[in-house]
């Protein structure tokens, strides 16, 4: 199992022009390790449409990687979207569900199901050419740099430690830059960005 640091901190010493959303419990982690315009917080309504969100754009912006940090518990409540994805056929999306096993930001309740859900094996039965999952940091960090500059659509779970992040406030006591403004705000800078 995997800390916040050992799935993160190997992404953002990767990490070039790629649009990076995240939501739940790697938000906060996420904007302590990148201040980037194209970092999108998906984490105020709309729980289990993060990827969906993703999807969009790396349709609406082929040339550029895509990367939905997406949390396991969002993944259960739409699971319809790794149909879709394949589907879509998005060779320049990568989707990884943080596997933490409960819903973290508002109060790490269990996840149904936890202990026996096999996401990478729910993505190659809809159809994805490129599903991974990791449990140790090594093989993990060994693996990044094939997994995100190989063509997707790729898909890859982690198994990570629960952690004790809160909700979202969208408010300048939050530290990272794009958790601090409104979604909508947010949104108009990250649309500025994506035509530069």
């Amino acid at each position: 199992m995997l800390t916040k640091a050992e799935l993160l901190e190997p992404l953002a010493r990767r990490r070039t022009d790629e649009v990076v959303v995240t939501t739940m419990s790697v938000v906060r982690p996420w904007g302590r390790l990148s201040d980037h315009d194209l970092d999108f917080a998906s984490a105020d309504s709309a729980m289990g449409h993060t990827a969906d969100l993703a999807l969009g754009i790396a349709l609406a912006q082929p040339h550029r990687r895509v990367l939905c940090m997406n949390g396991d518990g969002s993944m259960l409540m739409s699971l319809g979207t790794l149909a879709t994805i394949v589907d879509a056929g998005a060779t320049n999306f990568v989707l990884m569900v943080v596997q933490n096993g409960t819903y973290e930001i508002t109060g790490n309740q269990a996840l149904p199901g936890a202990t026996a859900v096999d996401f990478a094996a729910m993505a190659r039965a809809a159809g994805f050419p490129r599903s991974f999952h990791f449990e140790d940091a090594e093989t993990y960090e060994a693996a990044l740099d094939d997994i995100l500059h190989s063509p997707g659509p790729t898909f890859l779970s982690v198994r990570v430690e629960t952690g004790s992040e809160g909700p979202i406030s969208r408010t300048d006591r939050e530290t990272a830059r794009y958790i601090q403004t409104s979604l909508a705000d947010w949104s108009r800078r990250m649309r500025a960005a994506l035509k530069r």
